[in-house]
């Protein structure tokens, strides 16, 4: 039976959270809401109208969504010809591949952005699909992305391993009952990736590179 690596992009294959967090930050200032960084931070991950809630709670203005949401998407649209991908992430995705693993990226962003993302990546002969927030009704921190993704693969989840940076991917993958591994390229402090159901966690892609032998990819 074939195994399954599914990944998230912003923040664990690419350096692009910062860019959402000014983006978001700028798109909710331009609105008059006065939303520290930080808070912007911890909920990059969250598809947008989820973001939104987060940020703001359940009794905003619903109709300013799709502005601030459109606002983001033009401000961060404005970094698509640069995005950087982290270092060794390309090697990190052949190396799978090469193994027998189905590589799935498992993404909250939309259609859109993805195009941009996998440029930077520069491994499209490894990646075998894509799952997004435009597949799926629910978002992270919901497992449906990861079982959509487990669907495209073919495999159960018992045969797969999630690798994200925010504790809605270390939720989500527990939740769909994948094994989840959390990276600190996103920002995100390690006591939170394991708190939210992290079995392992890894500096960036080059130290789960290096140590893939010995990570619970070698347990599937």
């Amino acid at each position: 039976m074939e195994r399954a690596a599914l990944f998230d992009v912003d923040g664990t294959l690419t350096d692009t959270n910062y860019l959402h967090v000014v983006a978001w930050w700028e798109a909710l200032r331009q609105a008059g809401h006065r939303v520290p960084m930080h808070s912007v931070h911890r909920a990059i991950g969250l598809p947008g109208e989820d973001l939104l809630g987060h940020l703001l709670g359940g009794d905003r203005d619903h109709a300013q969504d799709d502005r601030l949401s459109g606002a983001h998407d033009t401000l961060y649209a404005t970094w698509f010809d640069r995005l950087p991908a982290l270092a060794s992430v390309a090697d990190l995705l052949r190396t799978l591949a090469g193994g027998g693993w189905v590589v799935v990226l498992v993404t909250s962003a939309k259609d859109s952005e993805l195009s941009a993302l996998r440029r930077a990546v520069d491994a499209d002969d490894a990646i075998a699909e894509t799952s997004t927030s435009d597949d799926v009704e629910e978002g992270k921190p919901a497992p449906e992305p990861v079982r959509h993704a487990l669907r495209l693969a073919g495999v159960p989840p018992e045969r797969a391993v999630f690798v994200g940076d925010t504790v809605w991917d270390m939720r989500a993958a527990t939740r769909a009952g994948v094994t989840a591994v959390g990276l600190l390229s996103g920002g995100i402090p390690r006591a939170d990736l394991e708190e939210a159901g992290a079995a392992a966690v890894y500096r960036d892609p080059t130290d789960l590179l290096a140590r893939l032998g010995d990570s619970p990819f070698s347990a599937v």
